[in-house]
């Protein structure tokens, strides 16, 4: 990372987050300046801020798979002046929100292994337990800010694409389906037969693009998005994380965060976003024209 001058270093001061949603900007903003090494410390904080709260620096770098110095390095880069100073705002995040649903969650599931019961039972138990957990995040996180600028966007466009692929691919038919139930025009971009991007070029400024992908996120749909942003299509992303290419191109840009269950990560609370934005829509729609 190259040497601050004194006039720099002042303004990277002065631009210092002063809260976590001011430093998950932040970080998103600056991380394709930051050297390979400093991107992993952002992706690892991004994605495991408890983590970040809770756990010393030496516990981090091991888990983060860096060594201490880099979430040192990581803080200044960010105009902290140390990791300590950068801790707490992760650390306000933490008291800010309800008692964890997660540690209720991993506690339940502690203290039912003494249970002598089958393997389809602990698998049912576990991955509703994670469902439970996505849910809960999903509605302590979502900005209701957001959800009515995405609202408008859907109401005002001509025509609605959506696009999704792999393990998204099942939100982006459900929400096609709700979508054009309610009598708005819709269109599933499925793209079959790698016909992509043949059907994102009938896209226009008049539409809307919701596009769906999570790590690892997938390339078609990331180059369309591109290319409609560059066109001046509205876009709305529904994503895992501020990092991701849809979060960085949307207008709107939602963040789901579904938890894991043995190795399995559900669809719980992408489906609840999907679902919450169609009915919402209805109701916009018909006070509109009631």
């Amino acid at each position: 990372m190259p040497r601050l001058t004194d006039r720099s270093a002042k303004r990277l001061v002065e631009s210092r987050p002063t809260d976590f949603d001011t430093l998950k900007d932040a970080i998103s903003e600056r991380y394709d300046t930051l050297s390979k090494r400093l991107q992993q410390v952002a992706e690892y904080a991004l994605a495991h801020p408890d983590d970040i709260a809770l756990e010393t620096i030496a516990v981090i770098a091991s888990r983060a798979k860096v060594p201490p110095s880099s979430l040192i390095r990581f803080s200044k880069a960010l105009g902290f002046d140390g990791f300590t100073r950068m801790q707490r705002l992760f650390r306000d995040r933490l008291v800010a929100r309800a008692p964890s649903y997660g540690e209720r969650i991993r506690r339940l599931s502690e203290e039912r292994r003494s249970d002598d019961r089958p393997m389809s039972w602990t698998m049912l138990h576990d991955m509703a337990a994670s469902g439970i957990e996505g849910l809960e995040r999903l509605r302590q996180e979502v900005p209701l800010a957001r959800l009515e600028s995405a609202i408008g966007i859907l109401g005002q466009a001509r025509l609605i694409h959506v696009v999704a692929q792999r393990r998204a691919f099942p939100v982006a038919s459900y929400l096609t389906y709700l979508l054009n139930e309610l009598d708005r025009p819709t269109r599933l971009l499925d793209g079959i037969g790698g016909m992509l991007d043949q059907q994102g070029r009938a896209i226009s400024p008049d539409d809307a693009l919701v596009a769906i992908s999570f790590q690892p996120y997938a390339a078609d749909v990331a180059a369309l998005v591109e290319r409609c942003q560059a066109d001046g299509v509205p876009l709305i992303g529904i994503t895992d994380g501020p990092l991701s290419p849809l979060a960085r191109l949307a207008d709107v840009s939602f963040e789901v965060v579904e938890s894991e269950a043995h190795g399995f990560r559900a669809l719980s609370a992408t489906m609840c976003l999907a679902l919450t934005l169609a009915v919402s829509l209805g109701h916009h729609l018909a006070a509109e024209h009631g």
